[in-house]
């Protein structure tokens, strides 16, 4: 297959070159907590700034596949027949429109997994095992995970090395949260001893509201230094950019939620953040809502 995306073409480096991957479950039981925005445009940052990325969409929903211009109801090759059918990984993998950006597509009929996995041989460990052929291609690989605790996301948190939460400032920011991190324990003594949360990002930041700071700061109090100083504020720009099939970074590539994106890669990368998106202490804030 040739991964060539319609911007410019990511050649395939040398295996012989590169460690494997660094791989990160993007998990939340919740829906509408920012997740699948959060996986495309923190994948698309990192590719922006140098990193081979694979996005792997586990949501039946798709979400992640059509914010990044797939056409789900067109695929020849998906999730669902890299985990049901043993298809290659890299045969199911699709270029995107941003250089060193690359995606394996979900689609309706993984909603079926969860039920077809269940009578399967090595059913928590197919994600691990279709990724380890390809992990060496790879700087990075973000896994979006579906919006709940089933077989999908044990098969993620089974494959992964990390888990990256993330959180919107609003009402019930916590609801759940324990649910998951009970399961990520799970999974670590069970299944994948080098599982560990190592980020959990603040999400739909609205700096005009008092809640936000508070959530913020309970979010803070409770996890430390696993919370992530780049908060990404809530953007009517972010909220368009799913519809139009691109990553913020490209829809309107100077918006401010594209540059709290690209901190967030930077910062998740280990490395200095620039200044759009970072707040330190508690309740530092990110601008209010607007069309950037």
């Amino acid at each position: 297959m040739t991964r060539t995306g319609s911007t410019e073409t990511s050649s395939k480096p040398d295996a012989s070159e590169r460690g494997g991957a660094r791989l990160i479950a993007v998990a939340n039981q919740k829906g509408g907590v920012g997740k699948t925005t959060t996986t495309v445009n923190l994948g698309a940052a990192a590719a922006e700034q140098g990193h081979r990325v694979l996005i792997i969409d586990l949501d039946p929903q798709g979400n992640a596949s059509t914010g990044l211009g797939i056409n789900p109801r067109a695929l020849d090759l998906s999730m669902y027949d890299v985990l049901l059918r043993d298809v290659p990984l890299d045969d199911a993998i699709e270029a995107v429109a941003v250089r060193n950006l690359f995606l394996a597509p979900a689609n309706l009929e993984l909603a079926g997994a969860e039920i077809e996995l269940v009578p399967a041989f090595s059913r928590e460990m197919r994600l691990k095992n279709a990724i380890a052929k390809i992990s060496d291609d790879f700087d990075l690989i973000l896994i979006d995970c579906p919006p709940s605790l089933g077989l999908l996301t044990v098969n993620a948190l089974a494959a992964a090395a990390e888990v990256l939460v993330p959180i919107q400032c609003e009402y019930y920011a916590l609801e759940g949260l324990g649910q998951l991190l009970r399961n990520v324990d799970l999974v670590q003594r069970n299944l994948n001893a080098d599982l560990h949360l190592s980020s959990i990002v603040l999400v739909m930041f609205d700096a005009r509201t008092n809640l936000a700071s508070q959530v913020a700061a309970e979010v803070r109090e409770h996890f430390g230094d696993l919370v992530c100083k780049t908060v990404i504020p809530r953007t009517v720009r972010l909220s368009e950019a799913p519809s139009f099939g691109q990553p913020i970074t490209v829809f309107d590539t100077a918006s401010r939620g594209a540059q709290a994106y690209r901190d967030l890669a930077r910062e998740v990368a280990g490395e200095p953040a620039g200044r759009a998106g970072v707040v330190s202490g508690q309740t530092a804030a990110p601008s209010s809502i607007d069309g950037s």
